[in-house]
């Protein structure tokens, strides 16, 4: 954990320093709340996640699918390992997203911005699933299955269903891709391509640990949104005020939140 805040801390000094003009903006008195949270969420994730014990043979004994609520019955008893390794594919796959920045002067002459919100956007998300599995401890549709191993059921991670860490660390990364890559190319026309892949990739994963056994509806439904607005918010939050893009913009306030398109604005050198 210390390795984690240093590193982070470097990268988001170099954020802090960089010049040229930008879509962000990096100020330490904003970020330090930010890396604050994020080191928080994540330490305690972590350690919330050692504390919930595994099931016990009397405890799948008196599970019940009856007991599921409705919309997630029908995953109860599904097990597939081929599709787990498959939405492994996804949700690795997933993060090499950032990188990809590095293939245009625009975006990579800001690299160390984007790297820095990345960091901040994924270590916060990936503290929230991490506390929200391990303080609802609810039991994976799996442990119904006969066919799934026992090395599954009776290991700890086999009540850790809620939510999909894999739905939600894959929309974040592509949540997080596209709006980056509206904020720096907003004149781009392959936008509407962008943001269709965003939406589809967490999609496919979420299908995928359903299929696996690995989570219900409800679960993955959770995940998609929590990565989903952490992907778009922590960039958003960093906007650089003085700089009016056309394109897609995101207008958050305390009690409502607005969505508007701008047809005439500055574009980013």
């Amino acid at each position: 954990m210390r390795r984690l805040f240093i590193i982070w801390f470097c990268i988001i000094a170099i954020a802090c320093t960089s010049f040229g003009q930008s879509p962000y903006e990096f100020r330490w008195k904003k970020e330090l709340p930010y890396l604050a949270t994020g080191i928080g969420t994540l330490g305690a994730g972590y350690y919330l996640s050692t504390l919930p014990p595994v099931l016990t043979v009397d405890e799948l004994m008196t599970l019940n699918p009856k007991d599921i609520n409705w919309l997630d019955r029908f995953a109860a008893g599904k097990y597939s390992a081929s599709a787990d390794q498959f939405s492994d594919v996804f949700f690795l796959g997933s993060h090499m997203l950032p990188f990809l920045f590095l293939a245009n002067n625009r975006s990579r002459s800001k690299f160390g911005q984007i790297i820095s919100l990345y960091g901040e956007a994924a270590t916060i998300n990936l503290g929230l699933t991490l506390m929200t599995k391990s303080l609802l401890q609810r039991p994976r549709p799996f442990v119904f299955s006969s066919d799934a191993p026992d090395d599954w059921k009776f290991h700890r991670k086999a009540k850790t269903s809620f939510f999909s860490g894999h739905v939600s660390m894959t929309a974040v990364n592509t949540f997080f891709a596209a709006k980056v890559f509206s904020d720096f190319y907003p004149e781009s026309k392959w936008k509407p391509f962008v943001w269709g892949a965003a939406v589809t990739l967490p999609a496919i994963t979420a299908y995928l640990r359903i299929a696996a056994g690995k989570h219900y509806p409800t679960d993955v439904i959770t995940g998609y949104a929590v990565g989903a607005a952490v992907g778009i918010l922590v960039p958003q939050w960093h906007r650089n005020k003085n700089l009016t893009d056309k394109g897609l913009k995101f207008d958050v306030g305390y009690n409502s939140a607005k969505i508007t398109w701008k047809f005439k604005g500055e574009k980013l050198r």
